[in-house]
């Protein structure tokens, strides 16, 4: 009967309306506040404080812009947040059908509320988790929400009621039915994954993790630098306001001011050459997370596979087996024989599949995106095969007239239809293979048709199945004319049978060349689907996986591990590879356990079911054209063709991306070191500043920064995939980054405090000191620039115009300083005089000496290299 209008009411009242919460997205000024939680912001604020406070407003005034430029930088890149509650809730603004005073109306699916009669059929959306207690022919596409393709069947269990779920948000393909609405909003299915999306995501990029403990590196050391400082000061009698300037610019030296800025141009500058690759990047720091992976755990349906029920299989009578081609292009496909040959125009073939159109509801339609099924999936599958054995639907429905047809029913498992052909009718099934074996007394030979061989098909059968296909079977038979008057069931006898065939959700062509290509690159593929255990393990070899039958996991035994706690689950991912019949919250604890595991954890997806795994991942990487709103949204990432080989260039790319930080990171921080190294030395000696504050910020920022923007911008090496991953642990400065530091900064460290002492001796002014010096280090960038285009490879082996931008940057930061020194203002603010072409000479021949040490030191570290690379491969070798 339903509830009453006012019933509806008050259970609206108490349960609030059917709908998911819209996330608070942070506005732009509260983005662009977030940019300042860092150590070194803080330090270079107490620097403009401090220089603010003793009258020196210039220096001030450069380190408020260098911070309101950073943070604007930051505030635009990250307001961006949070839709994904927002498209989950689109799923729900529909319409729902339900009984309401004793009437069928259709009603906003907001105002649906627990008590609701509803009303379901094919084409519409579930709109609350309903109980079924009625079902005519009854299935639902809920694949989204669980990750298994075929439609699930709902049954009502003889002598019980309420006891079929259908959830939220799942569509109806066939049939109709009647439920109890039993949980709206947050309660239902899709509100608990909501719930999960709204959580803060408990994993960090790579990239994040690292830079976090680089800020605090800096931080720590130039607190040290700058007490030790003070203290020297002090002893030496200096004033407290040269203390605070000398401060200031101990800050300003370490601190690399223009990296954020970089970093995010090298982000940028991957993400355009990813967006190449069909890879979109929604947020920015997963461009290096998605180098940084070392585990990839990908849902199965519409990632691993096409999404589609295909056939793939053809058995006929006597055990001959064809392969039909898959594809989103049907006319391209073919129908193959063992050798490889096209035999589509097979009689036996062709007899089949019109077997197979003739009782078949489904259509095909072809539009400007292709060719779209409308029906049933076994259906449309069955008439996409038919087409590739040039069987078109219309011509033959025009060639063999139908007079009746018997629909499938679950309880037949079969379908038939009767056709009108000359002076006959004729009769086509498909359906169960049991249930067509014994409808038919003969089969198809080829040449002949012979007595039918039950056990000898129910083996093949078995066989099929035992692959984890969906096999249906066909056949066809003749009436006369005289027994034409009253077809049905009681004609399907007497049959010829012509042959099975297999379906499947196949895998996509390109997926086992993509996962080969991860292993080669070090990176683990861990498959994590809601489909029963015998269909993984098939999709999982067919994909290419690597796994022995102790690493396929189920649902079940995750949740046995999780009774046991953390230690329990995590003892389980550590080994296994293939998890089937898994649920949501399971993948999440899943994904969840593999970081715990030590792992950088990708996470591949395309349904409602796979959104909180992706949004708590390290990175989360949706499919972009079959893929839901809510997957997107909860993305990092987007493959904008489905192709799970993108991921392969995402990670490439992503490599790219950290090697050009850590490019960028080692000429930023190398003259930041040697610029500390100057007053490490200098005050201690009783010499004056060897830079000011305000020459400290124009060399890190205006100079450097115009470098490291274009060598952010690097070509690929080439090796990025022959190498493993990074330890998920390892460092920003690993063991090559230090000792290439500490040789580079010996040398402008030193020689710049050597420059300096040896032009005070010979009665230079300070001022005058200081110009050549700062110009001094001015080429020591520009060199520096050169010799970090690559951590191993020699500069005399990169070509030169293989980054154009990187030769007119360093132009252009040279002719910024010559400048500066006939621009009157700036002149003065820096403190800057002319200099003659002998001293620019003498300053550039010495920042050469940069090119000697370091080149030197890769010549070392290839050696090294080769040397330990021999000695794995030849005790291999001699076993």
């Amino acid at each position: 009967m339903g509830l009453t209008a006012l019933e509806a009411e008050e259970r609206l009242a108490r349960f609030g309306a059917n709908l998911l919460p819209e996330p608070k997205i942070p506005s732009f000024l509260m983005t662009f506040l977030l940019q300042f939680r860092s150590p070194l912001i803080y330090i270079l604020l107490v620097a403009a404080a401090l220089s603010a406070a003793l009258g020196d407003l210039e220096d001030s005034f450069f380190i408020g812009f260098v911070l309101v430029l950073n943070g604007i930088v930051g505030g635009v890149q990250e307001h961006s947040a949070g839709r994904a509650a927002a498209a989950l809730r689109k799923l729900e603004e529909a319409t729902a059908t339900v009984l309401r005073n004793q009437a069928v109306v259709t009603i906003p699916a907001r105002l649906v509320v627990p008590g609701d009669i509803v009303l379901l059929e094919a084409g519409a959306r579930v709109p609350a988790d309903v109980s079924v207690f009625q079902a005519t022919d009854l299935q639902c596409d809920e694949s989204l929400l669980t990750g298994e393709s075929a439609p699930m069947k709902k049954i009502i269990p003889p002598g019980q009621e309420n006891a079929v779920p259908a959830f939220a948000g799942t569509l109806v393909t066939r049939g109709r039915g009647r439920g109890v609405v039993v949980a709206t909003g947050m309660s239902s299915e899709i509100g608990k994954i909501a719930a999960e999306l709204g959580k803060k995501s408990s994993a960090k990029p790579p990239l994040m993790i690292r830079l976090a403990k680089f800020s605090n590196l800096i931080a720590w050391l130039v607190g040290f630098a700058m007490l030790f400082l003070i203290l020297v000061g002090l002893i030496r009698g200096l004033a407290w306001g040269d203390l605070f300037l000398m401060a200031v610019g101990l800050a300003v030296s370490a601190i690399p001011e223009g990296l954020p800025v970089a970093i995010s141009v090298a982000l940028a500058i991957s993400m355009r050459r990813m967006a190449r690759e069909n890879v979109i990047v929604r947020r920015m720091p997963a461009v290096e997370a998605l180098g940084s992976c070392t585990m990839i755990a990908t849902d199965k349906t519409g990632t691993l596979t096409l999404n589609e029920l295909t056939v793939t299989d053809i058995v006929l009578p006597g055990g001959s087996r064809f392969e039909c081609e898959t594809g989103s292009e049907i006319d391209a496909c073919r129908i193959l024989g063992d050798t490889g040959h096209d035999l589509s125009a097979n009689d036996r073939v062709s007899r089949l599949f019109k077997a197979a159109s003739m009782p078949n509801e489904g259509a095909l339609i072809r539009d400007e995106n292709g060719w779209a099924g409308v029906g049933d999936t076994v259906d449309v599958a069955l008439l996409a095969a038919a087409r590739k054995a040039g069987l078109e639907h219309q011509a033959l429905a025009e060639h063999y007239p139908l007079l009746t047809r018997i629909p499938y029913e679950p309880d037949l498992k079969y379908a038939a239809s009767f056709h009108q052909r000359g002076d006959v009718v004729r009769v086509f099934a498909k359906g169960s293979p049991e249930t067509l074996i014994g409808m038919a007394d003969r089969m198809d030979m080829g040449t002949e048709f012979v007595p039918i061989d039950r056990d000898a098909l129910l083996r093949q059968k078995e066989e099929m199945a035992a692959r984890g296909l969906r096999v249906l079977a066909f056949a066809d038979g003749e009436i006369s004319s005289g027994e034409s008057s009253d077809l049905g069931a009681h004609h399907l006898v007497d049959l010829v049978f012509l042959g099975m065939v297999g379906m499947q959700d196949p895998v996509r062509p390109e997926v086992p060349q993509a996962v080969a290509d991860c292993r080669s690159a070090g990176v683990e593929v861990a498959m994590v689907t809601g489909d029963d255990p015998q269909t993984a393990a098939a999709i999982a070899r067919d994909a290419g996986l690597s796994f022995t039958e102790d690493q396929l996991v189920t649902g079940h035994d995750v949740q046995l591990a999780e009774e046991t706690g953390e230690a329990g689950l995590d003892a389980l991912t550590a080994h296994a590879r293939i998890y089937a019949r898994v649920a949501p919250t399971q993948k999440l604890a899943i994904v969840r356990s593999l970081a715990r595991n030590g792992h950088f954890v990708a996470v591949t997806g395309d349904g409602i079911n796979d959104a909180p795994a992706l949004k708590h991942a390290h990175v989360g990487v949706a499919m972009g054209r079959k893929g839901t709103d809510v997957a997107k949204e909860s993305a990092d990432i987007v493959i904008t063709d489905d192709n799970f080989s993108s991921i392969v260039s995402g990670i490439r790319e992503g490599r790219v991306a950290y090697s050009n930080i850590r490019k960028v990171i080692l000429m930023l921080v190398t003259t930041g070191i040697a610029e500390v190294l100057l007053f490490l030395l200098a005050i201690p000696l009783g010499l004056p500043m060897p830079l000011l504050p305000v020459q400290l910020l124009w060399l890190n920022l205006v100079t450097n920064g115009i470098q490291d923007v274009a060598l952010a911008g690097e070509k690929r090496e080439g090796d990025e995939l022959q190498r493993p991953p990074r330890r998920p642990r390892e460092p920003i400065f690993d063991a090559i980054m230090i000792r290439r530091i500490l040789v580079t900064v010996a040398v402008m460290g030193f020689g710049g405090f050597g420059l300096f002492y040896w032009l005070l001796a010979q009665g230079y002014e300070v001022s005058q000191a200081r110009n050549l010096l700062l110009l001094l280090f001015v080429m020591f960038e520009n060199v520096q620039t050169f010799t970090s285009r690559s951590e191993r490879r020699s500069i005399f082996s990169i070509p030169l115009l293989g980054n154009p931008l990187l030769v007119v940057t360093i132009i252009i930061a040279q002719a910024l300083h010559i400048a500066a020194m006939y621009i009157p203002w700036l002149r003065d603010i820096l403190d800057l005089a002319l200099i003659s072409l002998a001293e620019w000479a003498l300053m550039l021949l010495g920042a050469a000496s940069i090119i000697v040490v370091t080149e030197l030191d890769k010549l070392r570290l290839r050696r090294t290299e080769a040397r330990r690379s021999r000695d794995i491969v030849e005790p291999v070798t001699k076993r």
